[in-house]
């Protein structure tokens, strides 16, 4: 039995606004579990910055590897707070609201920065920051875990990235046992100055403030060593009010 134009047409388009209508019905009701889906992976993301700090570098947990519940519970121990760009707390804001991508696309004068600040052994805390650069090819960011002490000893950091090259760039994030070197005695200030750390094409020289960069990487690392140096430079004059 044949149809005619018109029949196939408009059955055309009758099913396409059907199947429209229920992509979007669909879309709807699962944004809110998209978005729940996306913070929790945030907070594993963040938390992996602590992989190598106290009890978990002890016990051998990777933060980033545990189911959701577990994160919550740890992440329930986590008080957070929210910047300006001259390290201004700003009320009313929950951090984990604040998209980097963002708020780097706002004018500085406008831009918001997260903290996030953890509890650990003995009351001691560790302030996790957030930062955003530029790589290679795309966009890289990073968690750094920061003690607020003289010199901002670091004790852990964690990185991701959009497009670097497997391998090469990639190792930023692939590589644990080169993110774990930002965790053994590294520190943001030396000799009262704020040096940041450096990734060091050819070797680390001075062990307080540099990490040996990695092989076939020197744009990428390049990237790594200007975003830190211009994302924590923001979050200084807070700690400095915490003390």
């Amino acid at each position: 039995m044949q149809h005619s134009t018109n029949y196939v047409l408009l059955y055309t388009m009758g099913m396409t606004v059907i199947v429209a209508v229920v992509l979007a019905g669909m879309f709807s009701s699962l944004k809110d579990i998209h978005k729940e889906n996306e913070r929790n992976y945030n907070k594993k993301q963040l938390l992996s910055s602590l992989n190598n700090y106290g009890k978990f570098a002890e016990e051998g947990i990777k933060l980033d590897k545990l189911p959701d519940t577990e994160v919550a519970t740890i992440f329930d121990k986590v008080k957070t707070a929210v910047i300006d760009h001259e390290g201004n707390a700003v009320e009313g804001v929950n951090a984990v609201d604040v998209d980097m991508e963002k708020e780097e696309k706002k004018p500085l004068a406008d831009r918001q920065y997260p903290v996030y600040i953890y509890d650990g052994a003995g009351g001691e805390k560790i302030y996790i920051l957030s930062v955003r650069g530029n790589g290679l090819w795309d966009k890289i960011w990073g968690w750094i875990a920061v003690k607020n002490d003289e010199n901002r000893s670091v004790v852990g950091a964690a990185f991701g990235h959009k497009g670097e090259t497997p391998g090469l760039g990639a190792e930023i994030s692939d590589n644990n046992s080169w993110k774990k070197k930002f965790s053994e005695d590294k520190q943001l200030y030396k000799g009262g100055q704020y040096t940041s750390v450096l990734v060091k094409k050819g070797g680390a020289k001075d062990l307080d403030v540099q990490v040996d960069g990695i092989s076939g990487a020197t744009v990428t690392c390049d990237g790594v060593s200007v975003m830190l140096d211009k994302g924590l430079k923001i979050y200084m004059p807070y700690l400095d009010a915490q003390k």
